[in-house]
């Protein structure tokens, strides 16, 4: 039988009141504690922070303090990720960045999702899918990733915008919910 922690990370139905996921969120709530805690000249133990919540982290990766995550393990970012401040992380399945990734503040992401029947949703399962997204990319504040999508390469998802749906490469999402509204030559 698989343990809650597996049906997570394999995007079944599981709890997250298991004693096994509590713990693991409850170390990743402390690492972005003392990583928010941090001050501005601090910028190696801001990585170091970083480096040893994420399952993966590429040069130079850096996130303004307040960052908040569900455990950390779950996400990957390429060279010289930035995000602003107000980051949110909700990594029960995969967030993935490539290279040269810029946030801007209070981008959210989120890979949790509830089931729809009510009477599923207040058993208290829940479900994740992962959320990917290329090189290049640019995300402007207050934009929110929902759960599954992937955005391309050298796509910008504008300020406000909610993607429920997979970003093209070279192109321009705005809008609830998102749509294209431009698509632009790669150089």
């Amino acid at each position: 039988m698989k343990s809650e922690k597996e049906k997570m990370l394999t995007g079944e139905l599981y709890r997250a009141s298991d004693p096994v996921l509590v713990q693991e969120h409850l170390a990743a709530q402390a690492l972005t504690a003392e990583y928010n805690r941090t001050l501005p000249h601090e910028r190696g133990r801001r990585e170091a922070l970083l480096r040893k919540l994420f399952g993966g982290a590429g040069l130079a990766p850096f996130i303004e303090p307040d960052f908040h995550c569900d455990y950390g393990y779950n996400i990957r970012v390429g060279d010289r990720f930035y995000a602003n401040f107000g980051c949110i992380l909700l990594d029960v399945a995969p967030v993935t960045f490539g290279d040269d990734c810029m946030l801007g503040p209070r981008v959210s992401v989120f890979t949790a999702g509830h089931p729809l029947d009510p009477h599923k949703r207040r058993s208290g399962l829940e479900y994740g899918k992962p959320v990917t997204v290329g090189n290049n990319v640019w995300i402007g504040g207050g934009a929110i990733l929902n759960p599954g999508v992937t955005i391309g390469d050298n796509a910008v998802i504008a300020s406000g915008a909610v993607v429920t749906k997979d970003v093209p490469p070279n192109s321009l999402a705005a809008g609830v919910p998102a749509k294209v509204i431009k698509t632009m030559e790669s150089r």
